[in-house]
């Protein structure tokens, strides 16, 4: 069962469901305006199946703008969870290489606050590099959709933008190398129902192109993920709350090289083999 947000013809985010690949029913009809209304329920692809009904409009999902998955859940992200990631970070930085060894292996996994819900950028809009950095890539990733209690129910496509050459500098620029406008894209909608035996079988992939020419791709395995999808919402989750859930990126196993760097009007292109895909451009910002 897919879930999306889209806007249809006017700036009011409807939010619905995908009955196959053509085909949206709009739930919002049903009372259905927000997306923890149905992520918090007890078995959201029952509850989901119990709102779809003839009487609800229905809509070619090919004439429909897709908005981001998300309204009121934050975002956050989980790094240095793939053995490639960790050898990345430690080549970036000198200076940082050791806190990044010790994490991966660490008990407690690396957390951080990515993105509040209103500012996620959906497939089909620009991601952003900062204007200020000189070493920008974007980070494939599978997102981890939860409810309020913590319990994994769905599943999305997520892009961590990242300023490589700001975090390289130092630890504590994290924050402004990983946050800032457009640095955060998930979508196109959210997959319901999957276990994490069956996400760890999805291939994520990325290829970016610039003048309609591939200067990047690579592909890498959910399965590589070194943590427990459970472990990571379980440190997320500790000392705090989410009434509205939230999305949790799981970290990157794609690293282009260190030559490469993005540049304005590139099109990043991630696709998760389980999900769907997430296109964008990008500007600076």
């Amino acid at each position: 069962m897919r879930l999306c947000r889209f806007a249809n013809g006017g700036d009011r985010a409807n939010i619905g469901a995908i009955i196959d690949d053509q085909t949206v029913v709009d739930l919002s009809p049903a009372g259905i305006n927000r997306m923890e209304l149905l992520l918090t329920a007890d078995d959201p692809v029952a509850r989901v199946k119990s709102l779809v009904h003839d009487r609800l409009p229905r809509h070619e999902l090919s004439g429909l703008r897709l908005l981001a998955p998300v309204d009121h859940q934050e975002v956050w992200a989980a790094g240095v969870t793939y053995l490639r990631s960790k050898a990345a970070r430690m080549e970036e930085s000198d200076f940082s290489a050791t806190a990044y060894d010790r994490v991966y292996s660490a008990a407690r996994p690396e957390i951080f606050f990515k993105s509040i819900g209103e500012k996620v950028v959906a497939t089909g809009d620009a991601v952003g590099i900062r204007s200020d950095a000189k070493w920008n890539v974007p980070e494939p990733e599978l997102a981890l959709v939860l409810n309020s209690r913590g319990a994994v129910v769905g599943y999305t496509v997520g892009n961590d933008m990242s300023s490589r050459d700001i975090e390289g500098e130092n630890l504590l620029y994290l924050p402004q190398a990983k946050v800032y406008d457009r640095s955060c894209a998930l979508g196109p909608w959210i997959v319901l129902g999957p276990s994490e035996s069956e996400a760890r079988q999805w291939m994520i992939r990325i290829r970016i192109e610039r003048g309609g020419q591939e200067v990047f791709s690579g592909e890498t395995s959910v399965s590589q993920i070194k943590r427990s999808f459970g472990e990571l919402a379980g440190y997320l989750f500790r000392s705090q709350k989410f009434s509205n859930g939230v999305v949790l990126l799981t970290g990157t196993g794609v690293v282009p090289p260190e030559s490469f760097t993005l540049a304005a009007e590139d099109v990043v292109t991630i696709d998760i083999s389980g999900i769907g895909t997430l296109r964008n451009r990008v500007i600076v910002v």
